[in-house]
């Protein structure tokens, strides 16, 4: 957490004040809301990788919310199955699944267990870490680094190793608040990328966030 702690201080990314961040990881509790909550709250905090030596972060700028019987672009929607029974289990725990034949997508579960809910991180804006993240994507802007749910995953090495992994626990993988003032606008729109469930704004971001993956 202190290599954490300095790299939000030194970023000129972040807008947490040098010498005032207090971090901390995610409580269980925090993630055993509905997703609409959750995923508005996720905004703003900052998804951290430890892979080996390396600490891989990322300030989340775009979400999008999903919840169970009761939306249609849900993997959830029609039951439980092997694929999707970890959204039925705890809250603050990584639900990764390979989708359209060629990335990954990281959803952390939320809501009570036995609900099964998640929030999807659509885009994250790179604090520290960046030139691996670059390694990682093949890429060299950093504007093409995280904006994209395929992308930061692959940038952050998130696979489906990490399916059912512990983000409040765990120490490769969890979200941290760093406690600062929020002053942003938060934006609602359709989710992208399904063909049902289009009527519901559950897709969230920063506004005028040049990270977003959609504008």
């Amino acid at each position: 957490m202190a290599q954490l702690c300095e790299a939000l201080q030194a970023t000129e990314l972040s807008e947490v004040t040098r010498g005032e961040t207090h971090l901390r990881i995610l409580p269980r509790g925090f993630y055993s809301r509905p997703a609409l909550q959750v995923a508005q709250d996720l905004l703003g905090k900052y998804l951290v990788r430890h892979i080996d030596s390396d600490e891989l972060i990322g300030r989340i700028v775009e979400v999008e919310a999903y919840g169970g019987t009761d939306d249609p672009a849900s993997h959830a929607y029609k039951g439980r199955t092997p694929r999707n029974r970890v959204m039925f289990g705890k809250p603050g725990v990584a639900y990764v699944y390979f989708t359209y034949g060629n990335h990954y997508c990281l959803n952390i579960v939320s809501d009570a267990e036995g609900v099964p809910a998640a929030v999807l991180m659509r885009a994250l804006e790179p604090i520290a870490g960046i030139e691996i993240m670059k390694t990682n994507r093949g890429v060299g802007r950093i504007l093409d680094l995280t904006n994209g749910p395929g992308k930061l995953t692959k940038a952050l090495k998130i696979g489906a190793d990490l399916n059912g992994y512990d983000v409040v626990n765990g120490k490769d993988l969890f979200v941290a608040s760093a406690h600062e003032r929020k002053n942003f606008e938060i934006v609602s729109t359709p989710r992208v990328g399904i063909k049902v469930g289009t009527d519901k704004l559950w897709r969230f971001h920063i506004k005028g966030n040049q990270y977003v993956s959609r504008k």
